[in-house]
């Protein structure tokens, strides 16, 4: 156990400060980015008088911007070898829309605002992610990643809790916690800028191709495509994660502790993640993620049926599990069956196609919240994720030969 602490500490001091500093441009953004998203759709509604469907397709036009820029950032940043430009520019334009949140007066302008954090978000993606690939030495690269994402994710619990502690202490007062969160925000930019130097360009700049043609696209193969055709279909069950916020909002939670949905939710995703990504390597991507499936239908039926804050609870969890056993699987089958030549062009698609499904999934949820109630859109989620897990077993030989 010594001799285990000891290597963990000694590849700890080898990684690149470079990487240290992008994991902490992620640690910050997201503390301010999860600091308004675990209140803004309680505000939406209760002081902003927002309808169920109007969370939903604030948050379905988000994600879906998000996705769809991602097509698109990580090959322009091959083209130009310009990475940390690009994450710049991502992570300025979302610091740059934190003050309209406690500014706004109307939806419009918080729609607005969503909209251009998204879009930066989809544009710092991927050149953030390549340039930590290119600070990394080959042998610390995976560790260099874990720790980004580790650094990443305690983001996603600080900001919550600090949310929570900041409505308790300003007697529930949203635009003062969306004005705190602009600090770390703009640290994060500042952070990006002054800390992260990107390494000389050593290899010869490549003239740009078109990925996107009908001819390169045919080329990611049959197994790919139904790989991006389950995800899709799955993803249409898979609506925002606002409504978890407004179901325990609407069981009686208080609205300074709501915030806490969020925090259990990633504390389960982010301890799940990597055992999941094991067991799918030693038993296949399809049998996990047929798993992440049926616990995304266990969290709908808990969260239909179970009354009261333990129903939500063990919801949140189930549905943090189902997150852990799907999100990190399905890009991992994507890289399986992706060519190598296109596998950015796969992840492109991916992150399009699965966007787009998120959109009509959260305007769906939404409409059916407003028009039957919050129980029936539960349901339909778990019939649609029942349809998700039939085509698993459908298309088995052709997802077999997936892996």
């Amino acid at each position: 156990m010594t001799d285990t602490s000891r290597f963990n500490r000694a590849t700890l001091r080898a990684i690149p400060a470079g990487v240290w500093a992008l994991g902490f441009v992620s640690m910050l953004m997201d503390i301010s980015s999860e600091m308004i998203h675990a209140l803004l759709p309680v505000y939406l509604v209760t002081v902003l008088g927002a309808s169920a469907t109007t969370v939903g397709a604030i948050e379905g036009i988000a994600e879906a911007t998000a996705s769809v820029t991602k097509v698109f950032s990580g090959a322009l940043s091959d083209w130009l070898g310009k990475r940390k430009l690009l994450a710049a520019l991502g992570y300025g334009l979302a610091a740059l829309t934190k003050p309209i949140f406690p500014l706004a007066p109307s939806i419009a302008w918080l729609v607005a605002a969503r909209f251009i954090d998204r879009v930066g978000k989809g544009i710092r993606g991927a050149p953030r992610d390549a340039l930590v690939a290119d600070i990394a030495p080959a042998q610390l690269r995976g560790a260099s990643f874990g720790l980004r994402q580790a650094l990443d994710t305690a983001g996603a619990f600080i900001g919550p809790l600090l949310a929570i502690a900041l409505m308790w202490m300003t007697g529930d007062e949203f635009r003062a916690v969306f004005w705190v969160a602009v600090v770390p925000a703009f640290l994060s930019l500042a952070v990006l800028v002054f800390a992260v130097r990107e390494p000389a360009r050593t290899d010869s700049r490549r003239s740009a191709r078109m990925p996107l043609q009908r001819r390169e696209l045919a080329r990611l193969g049959r197994h790919c495509w139904l790989v991006i055709f389950v995800a899709a279909l799955f993803t249409l069950a898979r609506f925002s994660e606002a409504f978890l916020v407004l179901r325990a909002q609407a069981v009686g939670l208080p609205i300074a502790l709501v915030p806490l949905v969020l925090v259990v939710m990633n504390v389960v995703y982010s301890a799940a993640a990597y055992p999941a990504g094991v067991a799918s390597d030693r038993h296949g991507r399809r049998r996990m993620l047929a798993v992440g499936i049926l616990l995304l239908i266990a969290a709908d039926l808990v969260l239909a049926a179970v009354p009261g804050l333990w129903g939500v609870g063990v919801g949140v969890a189930l549905w943090g599990l189902h997150m852990a056993f799907t999100q990190g699987l399905f890009a991992a089958w994507i890289a399986d069956t992706a060519p190598a030549d296109l596998r950015g062009t796969a992840f492109g698609m991916f992150n399009l196609l699965t966007g787009v499904a998120l959109l009509l999934a959260s305007l769906i949820a939404g409409m059916l919240w407003d028009g039957l109630g919050a129980q029936a859109m539960f349901l339909v989620g778990a019939v649609v994720a029942g349809s998700a897990l039939l085509a698993l077993a459908v298309l088995q030989d052709g997802l077999a030969a997936a892996r």
